[in-house]
């Protein structure tokens, strides 16, 4: 019973997602366009020669066996040669190919491309999830019983994504499998026990529950009372189905692709059509210091299916124009390839110019954002800087960059990283808002 009532009323009470905090918000503008955020985190880094910068004449140094890109429906742009899904959908999408920081460790590159902020002084910033979280979620009028931040399905790890908010603004991460069923959900999916056995355990724990029906008017046991009916409600009614994907046919969930990212990409959907407005997949295995042609052979069509039927759904469900889709990594790969011992083919860390997909939310599609030289090696045109990317999802959102965030000490921190703080910046992304 512990890992499904009590799970729940973890995500609903012991958490702070059902019980109201004194925190205020900073003020929303009334013309935002987005209304939730899908972010796919290629979890260690994808090349971005092998994705959306191909460069293929800059020999076999760079290119290896991936060396044909290939056209998409919008003319002038070029994709990877193992994206053929998502080369039909670029007028959906932009590529930025300019996204730069110089950083070559995990924890310090994914900290800076998902707070926009510097590592190193004596804050810890919050994620984009999180900060979507204060302005969006519970604080800003958020009813749904599922969490507003959810990770599909486990934690990076890297660092911590509340940062300075504290716990109320941590992601609830799912674990389990999406492409299994049932999708056992964390604290409230139960694997391997059924929906009339989570109803009688129920009755039996109403039943004992003495001390509730002889104090049935205090205050304090009404509120449990209510939290208790909402993580029932959770577990085992309508708001807890979102999770159970044999609701969706056949052929879409093959369309997704039967993987574990396939099926992550579909549950955002839902999660999306919930009201949900900030889901993260942690896409995990792009960390390719060796067999790098292998793994991409494998891992880019599973991206490719995954995100280009993700496109195509939000569309046909009316919901692209109002959610910003987000693809990148902490950083990309050497352009040139590690042929030596012991690496015989791999790529390694490249944090000075990586690639990014966005779409949706405002975004507009079939553009191109900034250059990189004839090898992939430099920033040659626009470079945009993580604060420049993050400050335009909020500017999408309707969020306040001048807008405070609650800090436990009252420093005076604002929404969207600035000059201020000694960051690199080059300006939001006006030319395809």
């Amino acid at each position: 019973m512990r890992f499904g009532f009590l799970g729940a009323t973890s995500v609903l009470l012991g958490d702070g997602f059902g019980l109201r905090v004194g925190v205020t918000a900073g003020p929303v503008k009334a013309a935002a366009k987005a209304k939730a955020v899908i972010q796919i985190w290629l979890w260690g880094g994808a090349s971005h020669l092998d994705t959306f910068d191909p460069k293929p004449d800059a020999g076999n140094d760079y290119c290896g066996p991936l060396n044909h890109p290939i056209p998409t429906n919008v003319e002038g742009i070029r994709i990877g040669e193992l994206l053929p899904l998502l080369a039909q959908q670029a007028d959906k999408y932009s590529i930025i190919r300019s996204m730069t920081h110089g950083v070559n460790a995990h924890e310090t590159a994914a900290y800076m491309v998902q707070t926009g902020r510097m590592p190193g002084d004596r804050q810890v910033y919050p994620s984009v999830g999180a900060v979507v979280s204060l302005f969006k979620g519970y604080d800003a009028g958020y009813r749904g019983l599922i969490p507003p931040y959810i990770v599909l399905t486990e934690l990076q790890g890297r660092f911590s994504e509340a940062g300075f908010l504290g716990s109320r603004y941590k992601p609830f991460a799912t674990g389990g499998d999406p492409a299994r069923t049932p999708f056992a959900v964390e604290g409230v999916v139960a694997p391997g026990i059924s929906e009339k056995r989570q109803r009688d355990r129920r009755d039996l724990l109403s039943k004992l529950n003495t001390l509730a029906h002889a104090q049935s008017g205090a205050a304090r046991l009404a509120e449990l009372a209510q939290s208790e009916e909402q993580a029932y409600d959770l577990i085992l009614g309508d708001a807890g189905k979102v999770f159970d994907l044999s609701q969706e046919k056949d052929e879409l969930k093959e369309r997704y692709g039967r993987n574990t990212f396939g099926q992550s990409c579909l549950m955002a959907r839902r999660l999306v059509e919930r009201g949900v407005p900030y889901i993260t997949i942690n896409y995990k295995g792009w960390d390719t210091h060796k067999q790098h042609f292998q793994i991409m052979r494998r891992k880019l069509p599973e991206l490719d299916k995954g995100v280009a039927t993700l496109l195509q759904d939000l569309t046909d469900h009316g919901r692209l124009d109002s959610t910003i889709v987000w693809c990148s990594g902490e950083f990309g790969r050497t352009p040139r390839i590690q042929w030596e011992p012991p690496w015989n083919g791999g790529r390694g860390h490249y944090g000075k110019a990586f690639s990014a997909l966005v779409a949706g939310g405002g975004f507009k599609g079939g553009q191109v954002v900034g250059a990189t030289d004839a090898r992939g090696e430099e920033v040659t045109d626009r470079p945009v800087y993580p604060g420049d990317l993050i400050g335009s999802f909020y500017e999408l959102l309707g969020i306040d960059h001048n807008a405070k965030l609650p800090h436990p000490e009252g420093l005076p921190v604002r929404v969207t990283p600035s000059v201020d703080e000694g960051l690199k910046l080059a300006g939001r992304l006006t030319e395809i808002m």
